[in-house]
């Protein structure tokens, strides 16, 4: 009964961390991905700045 117990427990323990473990995987990866959409968003801003500076529009 005792050793029944403390698998039961040690069960809870592995579905616990495996879930812990999935949503930080999960944030992990979506914060990669949002990453490099700043990453993009940064380059479009710098494009569109040189081509207003080389363009001579100030509006």
């Amino acid at each position: 009964m005792k050793e029944r117990t403390l698998m039961n427990a040690l069960l809870i323990i592995l579905a616990v961390i495996a879930v812990i473990l999935l949503f930080v995987g999960g944030f992990a990866a979506s914060l990669k991905f949002l990453l490099w959409v700043g990453v993009v968003l940064l380059v479009i801003a710098v494009i569109a700045w040189l081509l207003r500076t080389l363009t001579g529009r100030r509006s």
